[in-house]
């Protein structure tokens, strides 16, 4: 798909970290985007310095979803490109025994749940609004009618102590990345997914300094933390390649997570 100022984009989790930087890579080739994120501070001040338009969504809530979507198209139309990387995680073990008092506790189900209906519904969600919206467009002169990216991790394939539930949800977006892609290429629209590893994310941003450091050097090559334009440079390289389809594709330095 060629890039250009005809191409509309929303993308979620878009106000920061993985997604701020995909904004800007898009913005920088004149595409059209709609942010979607729940954080309105960050959100409103993304778009005021890209350019973007800001839809204050949830996308663990339908309602939510197809207001942000309805929002989007008036201001850009509709979307071409569907970008997910709004996600949380958390760590908690699935059963484990207090030091001091020997109590034993589990995994609460709300908070394992919690995770799942963000990171792999909210994101299934989003892709099939987007893909019905898609089909209402004729192909481009290339063939493609829409492309979707997905944001899963390392963890979905060597998930950590305590990421049960974190791990659960990003393997199902791998998981569902091949069969949402035949679903989808009768109608011309492309699917794929990148496994990010360890990222400076916002997120990482707030880890001291000696954490940073012992995580970059876990990474093979690069010794180094990922830089976020490197995850929007596998993005745009996924969005323009046409022969990019059904993948999941990590990006981590080589990297493979050891249990803690």
């Amino acid at each position: 798909m060629e890039l250009n100022s005809n191409i509309a984009a929303v993308i979620t989790g878009g106000a920061s970290g993985l997604g701020l930087a995909t904004v800007k890579a898009l913005r920088a080739n004149g595409v059209k985007v709609a942010i979607f994120d729940l954080n309105e501070k960050t959100g409103e001040a993304a778009a005021a310095e890209t350019g973007a338009v800001f839809c204050k969504v949830n996308v663990t809530e339908e309602a939510s979803v197809d207001e942000g979507f309805a929002k989007a198209r008036a201001a850009n139309g509709q979307e071409r490109i569907l970008v997910n990387c709004a996600g949380t995680g958390n760590a908690i073990k699935t059963a484990s025994r207090a030091r001091e008092t020997g109590e034993i506790k589990h995994f609460p189900l709300d908070a394992f749940n919690f995770i799942i209906q963000i990171n792999l519904v909210g994101t299934f969600r989003c892709i099939a609004k987007s893909a019905a919206g898609m089909l209402t467009l004729d192909p481009l002169p290339d063939g493609d009618r829409g492309v979707i990216i997905n944001t899963g991790s390392v963890a979905a394939q060597d998930g950590q102590i305590g990421q049960a539930a974190y791990s659960a949800s990003k393997g199902g977006v791998v998981g569902m990345t091949l069969p949402v892609a035949r679903d989808l290429a009768g109608e011309a629209i492309r699917v794929n997914t990148i496994l990010p590893g360890l990222f400076n994310t916002p997120l990482m941003a707030g880890a001291p300094q000696h954490v940073k450091d012992a995580l970059a050097a876990q990474v093979p090559f690069p010794k180094r933390l990922g830089d976020p334009p490197e995850y929007a440079s596998l993005a745009l390289e996924m969005i323009r390649n046409g022969y990019f389809n059904g993948e999941v594709v990590r990006l981590d330095g080589a990297i493979r997570m050891a249990p803690r």
